[in-house]
């Protein structure tokens, strides 16, 4: 069984969803390390409120939505990509069970 054809926006939507989960989760580790000032340490300020908490907070936010666009412009290109080559090249050999 081979594929042959990679449904664009199919493949640009499921990567978008991925990669905004995983964008979240590394919104949220930095989120962590900011409200715990270790950015702030590491940049040598010694303020009440660590110059980096903004950022933290959000990242949360921003990159989820940065990775989820990213993700899915690459994946979109990489499955044009694919489906211009897979009528050259045979497509990708999948076995089932």
């Amino acid at each position: 069984m081979k594929i042959k054809h990679v449904g664009v926006m199919s493949l640009a939507r499921m990567v978008a969803v991925l990669y905004a989960v995983l964008g979240f989760c590394v919104g949220a580790i930095i989120s962590l390390l900011s409200m715990t000032g270790l950015f702030s340490k590491m940049s040598g300020a010694e303020s009440a409120m660590p110059p980096f908490l903004g950022f933290g907070i959000g990242a949360v936010v921003i990159l989820p939505i940065m990775y989820a666009v990213v993700g899915a412009i690459v994946a979109a290109i990489a499955a044009w990509l694919y489906n211009a080559l897979a009528g050259t090249l045979g497509g990708v050999e999948v076995e089932l069970e």
